[in-house]
Protein backbone atom coordinates (compact mmCIF):
# COMPACT_ATOMS: atom_id res chain seq x y z
CA UNK A 1 0.00 0.00 0.00
CA UNK A 2 1.16 3.05 -1.04
CA UNK A 3 0.04 6.64 0.16
CA UNK A 4 1.30 9.76 -1.82
CA UNK A 5 0.55 13.26 -2.49
CA UNK A 6 2.38 16.92 -3.86
CA UNK A 7 1.04 19.41 -1.26
CA UNK A 8 2.75 22.17 -3.75
CA UNK A 9 4.79 22.38 -6.74
CA UNK A 10 7.65 22.04 -4.69
CA UNK A 11 6.77 19.75 -1.97
CA UNK A 12 6.17 15.80 -2.12
CA UNK A 13 6.03 13.39 0.38
CA UNK A 14 4.51 9.56 1.00
CA UNK A 15 4.23 6.39 3.19
CA UNK A 16 5.00 3.25 1.89
CA UNK A 17 3.58 0.00 4.13
CA UNK A 18 6.91 -2.22 4.72
CA UNK A 19 5.91 -5.88 3.28
CA UNK A 20 7.91 -8.33 2.13
CA UNK A 21 11.56 -9.96 2.07
CA UNK A 22 13.96 -8.29 1.30
CA UNK A 23 15.29 -10.06 -1.37
CA UNK A 24 11.65 -9.58 -2.98
CA UNK A 25 12.10 -5.73 -2.16
CA UNK A 26 15.01 -5.69 -3.58
CA UNK A 27 13.86 -7.11 -7.09
CA UNK A 28 11.77 -4.37 -7.51
CA UNK A 29 14.87 -1.71 -7.81
CA UNK A 30 17.00 -1.62 -10.87
CA UNK A 31 20.03 -0.66 -9.97
CA UNK A 32 21.27 -3.29 -7.28
CA UNK A 33 24.98 -2.34 -7.61
CA UNK A 34 23.75 0.84 -5.87
CA UNK A 35 22.40 -1.11 -3.02
CA UNK A 36 24.09 -4.32 -2.17
CA UNK A 37 27.30 -2.80 -0.46
CA UNK A 38 25.10 -1.63 2.08
CA UNK A 39 22.51 -4.07 2.21
CA UNK A 40 25.80 -6.68 2.76
CA UNK A 41 26.67 -4.96 5.91
CA UNK A 42 23.23 -5.09 7.62
CA UNK A 43 22.46 -8.13 9.82
CA UNK A 44 18.81 -7.78 10.57
CA UNK A 45 16.46 -8.32 8.04
CA UNK A 46 13.97 -5.52 9.44
CA UNK A 47 16.89 -3.00 8.98
CA UNK A 48 17.06 -4.30 5.54
CA UNK A 49 13.31 -4.09 4.66
CA UNK A 50 13.19 -0.99 6.66
CA UNK A 51 16.14 0.89 4.40
CA UNK A 52 14.55 -0.81 1.08
CA UNK A 53 11.31 0.90 1.84
CA UNK A 54 12.88 4.15 1.72
CA UNK A 55 14.64 3.64 -1.62
CA UNK A 56 11.22 2.19 -2.68
CA UNK A 57 9.04 4.74 -1.77
CA UNK A 58 11.82 7.32 -3.15
CA UNK A 59 11.51 5.81 -6.63
CA UNK A 60 8.10 5.46 -6.80
CA UNK A 61 7.47 9.56 -5.80
CA UNK A 62 10.30 10.58 -8.21
CA UNK A 63 9.50 7.65 -11.09
CA UNK A 64 13.37 7.12 -11.05
CA UNK A 65 16.15 5.68 -8.63
CA UNK A 66 18.08 8.41 -6.50
CA UNK A 67 21.28 7.53 -4.54
CA UNK A 68 20.94 8.68 -0.69
CA UNK A 69 24.06 10.03 1.03
CA UNK A 70 24.38 10.48 4.74
CA UNK A 71 26.41 13.70 6.77
CA UNK A 72 28.49 12.89 9.20
CA UNK A 73 25.75 13.85 11.62
CA UNK A 74 23.65 11.23 9.71
CA UNK A 75 21.23 13.44 7.91
CA UNK A 76 20.21 12.53 4.71
CA UNK A 77 20.33 13.93 1.20
CA UNK A 78 20.16 13.01 -2.72
CA UNK A 79 23.69 13.29 -4.07
CA UNK A 80 22.84 14.81 -7.02
CA UNK A 81 20.93 17.65 -4.80
CA UNK A 82 18.01 17.75 -6.65
CA UNK A 83 15.43 17.44 -3.56
CA UNK A 84 15.79 18.20 -0.31
CA UNK A 85 14.55 14.40 1.42
CA UNK A 86 13.67 13.47 5.28
CA UNK A 87 13.15 10.38 6.20
CA UNK A 88 11.56 7.65 9.04
CA UNK A 89 10.31 4.86 9.22
CA UNK A 90 8.07 2.71 11.61
CA UNK A 91 7.70 -0.45 12.87
CA UNK A 92 5.37 -1.30 9.65
CA UNK A 93 5.67 1.70 7.23
CA UNK A 94 8.24 4.28 6.01
CA UNK A 95 7.88 7.66 5.09
CA UNK A 96 9.90 10.60 3.06
CA UNK A 97 9.27 13.72 2.00
CA UNK A 98 10.82 15.94 -0.81
CA UNK A 99 11.57 20.01 -1.09
CA UNK A 100 12.80 21.47 -4.04
CA UNK A 101 13.37 24.69 -2.30
CA UNK A 102 14.02 24.39 1.42
CA UNK A 103 14.91 21.77 3.87
CA UNK A 104 11.95 19.25 4.93
CA UNK A 105 11.74 16.84 7.81
CA UNK A 106 9.11 13.99 8.56
CA UNK A 107 8.45 11.53 11.36
CA UNK A 108 6.31 8.73 11.46
CA UNK A 109 5.29 6.94 14.56
CA UNK A 110 3.33 3.43 15.03
CA UNK A 111 0.31 4.09 17.48
CA UNK A 112 1.50 2.79 20.77
CA UNK A 113 0.45 3.18 24.23
CA UNK A 114 4.10 3.71 25.29
CA UNK A 115 4.85 6.79 24.46
CA UNK A 116 2.87 7.76 27.80
CA UNK A 117 6.08 6.44 29.31
CA UNK A 118 8.26 8.59 27.99
CA UNK A 119 6.07 11.72 27.81
CA UNK A 120 7.52 14.02 30.54
CA UNK A 121 10.66 13.92 28.66
CA UNK A 122 9.31 15.79 25.32
CA UNK A 123 6.02 17.36 26.87
CA UNK A 124 6.29 21.22 28.85
CA UNK A 125 3.70 21.75 31.36
CA UNK A 126 1.86 24.19 29.16
CA UNK A 127 1.17 21.50 26.47
CA UNK A 128 0.54 19.05 28.90
CA UNK A 129 -2.30 20.80 30.09
CA UNK A 130 -3.92 20.95 26.34
CA UNK A 131 -3.89 17.11 25.63
CA UNK A 132 -6.90 15.89 24.37
CA UNK A 133 -9.25 13.97 26.02
CA UNK A 134 -10.43 11.69 23.30
CA UNK A 135 -7.56 11.03 21.77
CA UNK A 136 -4.46 11.30 24.54
CA UNK A 137 -2.06 8.61 22.97
CA UNK A 138 -2.59 10.27 19.16
CA UNK A 139 -1.95 13.50 20.93
CA UNK A 140 0.89 12.48 22.41
CA UNK A 141 2.62 10.82 19.54
CA UNK A 142 1.43 14.45 17.23
CA UNK A 143 4.07 16.36 20.04
CA UNK A 144 6.28 13.91 19.65
CA UNK A 145 6.67 13.75 15.72
CA UNK A 146 6.69 17.67 15.78
CA UNK A 147 9.33 17.90 17.85
CA UNK A 148 11.33 15.01 16.05
CA UNK A 149 10.34 16.97 12.43
CA UNK A 150 11.79 20.31 14.17
CA UNK A 151 15.12 18.57 15.42
CA UNK A 152 15.85 16.93 12.00
CA UNK A 153 15.28 20.44 10.08
CA UNK A 154 17.07 23.15 12.70
CA UNK A 155 20.38 21.61 12.45
CA UNK A 156 21.35 22.77 15.74
CA UNK A 157 23.11 20.63 18.20
CA UNK A 158 22.22 20.88 22.24
CA UNK A 159 18.21 21.02 21.56
CA UNK A 160 15.77 20.07 24.24
CA UNK A 161 12.68 19.01 22.89
CA UNK A 162 10.79 19.98 26.33
CA UNK A 163 12.53 23.47 26.74
CA UNK A 164 13.41 24.30 23.10
CA UNK A 165 10.53 23.07 21.10
CA UNK A 166 6.72 24.04 21.70
CA UNK A 167 4.07 23.19 19.82
CA UNK A 168 0.74 25.01 19.84
CA UNK A 169 -2.85 24.16 21.72
CA UNK A 170 -4.44 22.20 18.82
CA UNK A 171 -7.28 19.33 18.57
CA UNK A 172 -5.70 16.05 16.85
CA UNK A 173 -8.38 14.87 13.92
CA UNK A 174 -8.45 11.94 12.42
CA UNK A 175 -7.76 10.37 8.89
CA UNK A 176 -7.51 13.62 6.72
CA UNK A 177 -4.43 16.14 6.15
CA UNK A 178 -4.60 18.70 8.29
CA UNK A 179 -1.99 21.31 10.39
CA UNK A 180 -1.32 22.58 13.49
CA UNK A 181 1.72 25.50 14.44
CA UNK A 182 4.94 24.78 16.64
CA UNK A 183 7.86 27.37 16.89
CA UNK A 184 11.37 27.00 18.86
CA UNK A 185 13.06 29.06 21.27
CA UNK A 186 16.28 27.99 21.32
CA UNK A 187 18.01 30.10 18.54
CA UNK A 188 17.79 33.97 18.02
CA UNK A 189 15.44 33.88 14.78
CA UNK A 190 13.13 31.63 16.84
CA UNK A 191 11.76 29.55 14.26
CA UNK A 192 8.19 29.05 13.15
CA UNK A 193 6.73 26.03 12.01
CA UNK A 194 3.73 24.70 9.97
CA UNK A 195 3.38 21.22 10.81
CA UNK A 196 1.25 19.12 8.54
CA UNK A 197 0.06 15.54 9.80
CA UNK A 198 -2.09 12.43 9.20
CA UNK A 199 -3.45 10.22 12.55
CA UNK A 200 -4.82 7.03 11.70
CA UNK A 201 -5.66 4.32 14.29
CA UNK A 202 -2.52 2.80 12.48
CA UNK A 203 0.02 5.80 12.53
CA UNK A 204 0.75 9.21 12.87
CA UNK A 205 3.13 11.12 10.38
CA UNK A 206 3.54 14.58 10.75
CA UNK A 207 6.02 17.28 8.36
CA UNK A 208 7.42 20.15 7.73
CA UNK A 209 9.70 22.30 5.83
CA UNK A 210 11.84 24.67 7.21
CA UNK A 211 11.61 28.12 5.33
CA UNK A 212 13.39 31.52 5.52
CA UNK A 213 11.97 34.14 7.79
Amino acid sequence: MIFAESVSDTLIWGIREIRGSSVAMLDLLENKTLYLPTLQKMKSEQRKREWLSVRLLLKELLGEEKAIAYTPAGKPHLTDSSYHIGISHSRNHAAVILGKQFPVGIDIESVSPRVHQISARFMSEAESQHLSTDNETIHLLLHWSAKECMFKTMDETGIDFRAHLHVAPFEPVMNRLSFFEAHETLTEQRQSFRMNYIATTDYVVVFTEKRPI
